[in-house]
């Protein structure tokens, strides 16, 4: 698999009313009014369907959905076996998937997945597992977020586990089985599949730029979904809520983050640590706004680069 998928905005989806770039260039700027044309149910369909360019040719809804479900199948049967000249399994390769699928946007390790992988009686070791799994990522399939680990807490407080996600939300939809159906009546997997399309989103935002993302999460809860670096040291503090309640939530914890950030300046002035450039939540919701406290509170239908 070689073809990346496209973005909201390279789709024609995102209205692209609000521009990244100019975003981290004016801070200050008002987005008061500014508005997605993507509801809730077509988010659903857009991450079930993925950003894979034949799925966005003109046809059924059920034409564009086999898109990811065939792109699964020719990694599993053909592509992993290309990488290092390899002959792999092509069924413990869609075991494997299908344990990145379940695990999708959490902190599984590698112990964790292949315990899940083996359950059912099928042999696997870990150099097995992380053989497949790096041939995965070479072929761009998973793609898991690093973790951020500034000194705001302990060493140990800090989980340094990667995120675990795909280049395209669509692929862990089509490895479950879950149509948009299946999303609309299970907000909560949907949510964590939300997070994963607005990696793949933010990634083709900043790749000019050599963005960099990364997350953090420590043991007390304290997180931001997405930490996304420019290459000249600006960064955001990112989360990722579909709405209501969520955003209030949301901003709850990127405002803790920097207010942390700005305690360890005052008391460690030796190794001192830039604030975050922008403070965001990005939402399946259609209204942008400034909130009170600064928070960017972003439909991710109306971003672009």
């Amino acid at each position: 698999m070689s073809i990346r998928p496209l973005s909201l905005w390279e789709s024609h989806e995102s209205t692209g009313e609000i521009s990244l770039r100019e975003l981290f260039e004016n801070p200050h700027l008002d987005l008061d009014g500014r508005t997605s044309e993507m509801g809730l149910e077509y988010l659903i369909f857009s991450v079930c369907r993925g950003g894979w360019p034949e799925s966005l040719s003109p046809g059924t809804r059920k034409a564009q959905l086999q898109a990811a479900r065939d792109c699964v199948s020719a990694v599993c049967l053909e592509d992993i076996s290309r990488i290092g000249g390899k002959s792999r399994d092509g069924k413990l390769a869609e075991r494997i998937l299908r344990s990145y699928a379940r695990h999708i946007s959490s902190f599984a390790s590698n112990r964790a997945m292949l315990a899940d992988v083996t359950s059912s009686g099928v042999s696997c070791s870990m150099d097995t597992f992380e053989d497949y799994t790096g041939a995965l990522r070479r072929l761009s399939v998973i793609d898991d977020t690093e973790a951020w680990c500034p000194p705001v807490r302990s060493r140990t407080a800090i989980r340094r586990s990667a995120r675990r996600g795909f280049s395209d939300p669509s692929l862990a939809a089509a490895l479950l089985g879950l149509s948009p159906g299946d999303l609309e009546l299970g907000m909560k997997t949907f949510g964590l599949m939300f997070l994963q399309m607005c990696i793949r989103d933010l990634k083709a935002y900043t790749a000019g730029e050599k963005g960099r993302i990364a997350s953090l999460h420590d043991r007390y809860g304290l997180e931001a979904d997405i930490v996304l670096h420019l290459d000249d040291g600006r960064y955001a503090l990112i989360e990722c809520r579909l709405g209501g309640s969520g955003i209030e939530k949301g901003a709850g914890q990127v405002i803790k983050i920097r207010d942390l950030i700005r305690k360890h300046n005052t008391e460690e002035r030796q190794v001192m640590l830039r604030e975050p450039d922008l403070l965001i939540v990005l939402t399946g919701g259609e209204m942008a706004y400034t909130r009170p406290d600064g928070v960017k509170v972003i439909p991710l239908g109306c971003l672009r680069d």
